[in-house]
């Protein structure tokens, strides 16, 4: 069966989240007790967060940087906490209603804007760095790569993204259908191997000037998403003073 188009699945993403699974992602992104097989996407979810984190600058005063697909919120409060302006996107109003619920009173020197709607909305703005954590893995190769360059036109620094790494494992749990129960699934995860995409985001004109730094692969139990960072290596258009490099 073909994978629906980019608009098509982040409306079938948005039911999800609001309508199918509130109660599931709202105990499974706390600290409430969960089923063992949870438990160890709970587990991978953290590791994927500190992983993405990690790639960022320890101090971040000053730096704008969206969170596209924040969930519940964990990345945008701690990247506030090294002193962003983050900008927190999610197409769920539930999940970023939760999010604002579990704001802490204090987030230190930065600050968190909470939106409702697509990550890729050039209203938004201008950034220093994008996160997309898990947000990207429910899209095909082709989709990913279309919203990387746009996120990309408007990043002067790095987009840190994760995608459904294609493995035995993980295509076996996709046909089988069983990463989460019946009730709750998800739309389907799109599987995609690491090779095939960066061969997508050479050939992408819009991502030219970026470059693949780092990735790296996370396997928790029923968790398993790969993490890839692109940073810029040529100056935006805006960045370059009237007359060309100097």
């Amino acid at each position: 069966m073909a994978t629906a188009p980019y608009e098509a699945r982040r409306g079938e993403l948005t039911t999800y989240f609001d309508r199918t699974a509130v109660e599931a992602w709202a105990r499974l992104t706390s600290d409430a007790p969960v089923s063992r097989v949870r438990a160890t996407v709970r587990a991978g979810r953290d590791a994927m967060r500190a992983n993405l984190l990690s790639w960022l600058p320890d101090d971040l005063t000053g730096a704008r940087l969206l969170d596209a697909g924040c969930g519940t919120g964990a990345l945008a409060v701690e990247a506030a906490r090294r002193g962003a302006e983050v900008v927190a996107v999610d197409v769920s109003p539930t999940l970023v209603g939760l999010a604002r619920e579990r704001l802490p009173a204090s987030i230190g020197a930065g600050r968190i804007a909470f939106h409702v709607g697509d990550m890729l909305d050039p209203g938004l703005g201008r950034f220093d760095h994008v996160v997309a954590m898990d947000s990207l893995i429910h899209y095909r190769a082709a989709d990913i790569v279309r919203a990387l360059s746009i996120l990309a036109e408007r990043t002067d620094g790095s987009v840190l993204f994760t995608v459904a790494p294609r493995t035995a494992l993980l295509t076996v749990m996709h046909a089988a259908g069983k990463l989460f129960p019946r009730g709750d699934r998800s739309p389907a995860i799109v599987p995609v191997t690491e090779g095939g995409l960066r061969r997508r985001i050479l050939r992408e004109p819009g991502l030219s000037g970026f470059s693949v730094m780092r990735s790296r692969r996370i396997d928790s139990g029923f968790y398993l998403s790969n993490a890839i960072e692109l940073a810029r290596v040529v100056p935006p258009p805006s960045a370059v003073p009237a007359g060309g490099l100097r």
